[in-house]
Order: C-alpha cells, then sequence, then structure tokens
C-alpha cells in the first residue's frame, strides 16, 4: 500500500479526537483504521491506560492497523459491519470507516457510546448523515477545515464546545 502525505484531510479530525479523548473516560472504538487516527488513538489510549478496539475490512489498512496491536489495542478484521458489539459500552467511538456504513453504526451506537465522532461530515449525501442527527441531544460540528468532523451524544453536552483543547493540570 502506498501512502499519500499530498493533502491534510486525512488528518482533519485529529483536533477533535484529542479533544474528546481528554474529556471522557472508558474505552475507545475506531471503526476503520488510518494513518492518522490509529496511531494517535494508540498512543493516547496507552499513555491514558484506556483500551482501544480497532475494527477494520480492508485487508491494506488491516496490514498497518496491525502494526499497533498490543496489550491495551486490539486489531479486529471484519467482513459484516453487523457482528460489531453495539451494546457494549463506549467512552468513544470514532467513525471512518466504509462509506455505507457510517451513518447506519453511528445510529447503532447512539445508546452505548459517550462521545460518538464522525469524519466526513461536510458531505453529508455521500454518507447519509442526514439520518443520523435525529437520534441525538447533542451535535458539535467542527468546520475550521475540511472535512469537517462532528461529534454526537445523547448523554454529554457536546452543544457549547469550540475547537480549543482543554488544558491538562
Amino acid at each position: 500500500m502506498r501512502i499519500s502525505y499530498q493533502s491534510k484531510t486525512y488528518s482533519t479530525h485529529n483536533l477533535i479526537l484529542i479533544k474528546t479523548l481528554l474529556l471522557s473516560e472508558g474505552p475507545v472504538l475506531e471503526l476503520g483504521s488510518g494513518f492518522f487516527s490509529t496511531p494517535l488513538l494508540h498512543w493516547m489510549c496507552k499513555g491514558m491506560g484506556r483500551k482501544l478496539v480497532t475494527y477494520e475490512s480492508n485487508p491494506d489498512y488491516l496490514k498497518f492497523a496491525k502494526k499497533f496491536q498490543s496489550q491495551g489495542h486490539t486489531i479486529r478484521f471484519i467482513t459484516n459491519w453487523d457482528e460489531v458489539d453495539f451494546k457494549t459500552y463506549w467512552g468513544v467511538v470514532f467513525i471512518d470507516h466504509t462509506t455505507e456504513r457510517r451513518s447506519v453504526d453511528a445510529i447503532n451506537f447512539k445508546d452505548s457510546a459517550d462521545y460518538i465522532i464522525i469524519h466526513d461530515t461536510n458531505t453529508p449525501d455521500e454518507y447519509g448523515y442526514d439520518k443520523v442527527w435525529p437520534h441525538f441531544k447533542y451535535r458539535y460540528d467542527w468546520k475550521d477545515c475540511r472535512p469537517w468532523t462532528t461529534v454526537v451524544s445523547n448523554f454529554m453536552d457536546v452543544s457549547k464546545w469550540d475547537g480549543s483543547i482543554p488544558k491538562i493540570v
């Protein structure tokens, strides 16, 4: 697999991933590995003592993600996204996997995740995101650069968030 760093668009979710991890607790789930999200989530979760599970359906991305497999970070190959356990509690779920499943799976986690981070929300028609928003009480859209990243929750009020990182004391 050839890695292309020609566009900053692959990492626009990083600030929101960092912010959400700092403001949350509990295990973290990544649906779809990536050259920027997987290392970031891996090292932040390791440093915070949090469990991280990454699901991946693309063999090339799986090969990359497997390099981060460790005691605290499980990497799982999946061929049927309906087999994900949507009932388990997650502090954070990051959604950046196959196009046709993003809106479905965001809704699937509406009652079991404190925070759901969704990437590429500036193109709602492509991913069916308009079906997602009515299922959540709270929503924050980070639009400082494209593609946008959105955080939704039924438990945590993210509606007043801004693009800043909380101070660590």
